[in-house]
């Protein structure tokens, strides 16, 4: 019987265009559930799939504190989130939610 060779799931080798890691963040943002760090990640995912180096000289970071920064064990400043979207080619944007007393709706 052959040998089942694997190897581990990197999200960032299958993150290739601006449209397929805006919506990888925005899915990740979704399913967060108000974990900073959970985010934190998604953006290093994104920010290695560009390429680490890059993005840190665009945000004016050192590449050692943005694997820090966007590692998941912790939860970066905003002001770093800010220069990494922006290094990323990415933005930030805000939807309304009506909060009803048991569950929060998106408004349409």
């Amino acid at each position: 019987m052959a040998k089942t060779i694997t190897t581990k799931y990197d999200v960032a080798e299958h993150l290739r265009t601006p449209e397929e890691m805006a919506a990888y963040l925005e899915a990740c943002i979704e399913e967060a559930n108000g974990n900073a760090a959970f985010i934190a990640k998604a953006i290093g995912d994104i920010a290695r799939a560009k390429g680490m180096s890059q993005v840190a000289r665009d945000a004016g970071l050192s590449r050692e504190s943005l694997y820090k920064a966007l590692s998941g064990e912790r939860s970066p400043g905003f002001d770093t989130i800010l220069k990494v979207i922006g290094a990323l080619g990415l933005k930030l944007h805000a939807e309304a939610i009506r909060v009803n007393s048991r569950t929060a709706q998106h408004i349409t």
